[in-house]
């Protein structure tokens, strides 16, 4: 559908939840694909169970984005196993929940090399592959928390907004260079950090967990969260050529959740 069988894209974040999907969307519209998780054995687990249904088109290593020796390391890997990089999807797993009073300087620290640093770090690495490609692009995935603040997630709520920051910035700086820049912002998504949420409301409010994800599910005028291939599916659009003249663009891909106008 998206005509990807030469593309080569690295997916951080990728053993599970919204990383998982985006690469499982890729390997079945033919890109190679190298995942990454923070355990070995995560890692292992999803390269083995990717490659029984697409081959040897995947790779993977286990990397701290937070650690900047790792993700050159990473991105070094990567490229040896795809030969070289089209497209970086950033995906990172979720800074330490909670209301701004309960967070300490080690909490906003350790977010910020989470979700700005590794970011910053994971472009810097990729960007001599992806100059050198004729079909670059850069998709960062983020959150509709970046529009509509939600609760319990102050690290997210605030750090993720340094993401389109940055995205607007290469967006404009690499354009010149023919490197598309994009993000997505997925909104409720049936993953283990949505399930930790609602397990939150089910201790605070003393609420059955279905009610609470019916509840939460309520809000999307759709009426259901996302699958995480849904997000996979707009990420492939963004680096494939039918989006060629898409860049600097935040995308929602909520079911409708987000109530602003912009």
């Amino acid at each position: 559908m998206f005509g990807l069988s030469e593309y080569k894209v690295l997916v951080t974040a990728s053993t599970r939840g919204i990383g998982r999907g985006i690469a499982e969307v890729l390997l079945s519209e033919g890109a190679k694909v190298f995942i990454n998780g923070i355990h070995d054995e995560t890692v292992n687990k999803a390269v083995k169970e990717l490659r029984s249904s697409y081959g040897n088109k995947v790779g993977g290593l286990r990397a701290d984005l937070r650690k900047e020796a790792e993700v050159k390391e990473l991105v070094s890997k990567a490229v040896k196993f795809l030969g070289s990089i089209d497209s970086l999807v950033y995906v990172t797993g979720p800074p330490k929940a909670g209301y701004f009073q309960d967070l300490s300087v080690n909490d906003w620290v350790d977010g910020v090399n989470l979700l700005i640093m590794s970011a910053v770090n994971l472009v810097r690495e990729a960007l001599p592959y992806l100059k050198d490609s004729s079909k670059a692009s850069i998709v960062f995935s983020t959150s509709v928390a970046v529009k509509e603040p939600i609760p319990n997630i102050a690290l997210s709520n605030t750090l993720r907004i340094g993401i389109h920051g940055l995205m607007k910035t290469l967006a404009r700086e690499l354009g010149k260079e023919g490197i598309r820049v994009n993000a997505v912002m997925p909104g409720y998504v049936m993953t283990d950090r949505v399930r930790y949420l609602a397990m939150d409301r089910v201790r605070r409010e003393g609420k059955v967990f279905q009610e609470v994800i019916k509840e939460m599910s309520s809000e999307i005028p759709l009426g259901r969260m996302a699958d995480p291939k849904e997000i996979g599916y707009v990420v492939a659009f963004l680096i494939s050529k039918y989006a060629s003249y898409v860049n600097g663009a935040s995308i929602p891909v909520d079911g409708g959740l987000l109530r602003s106008q912009f």
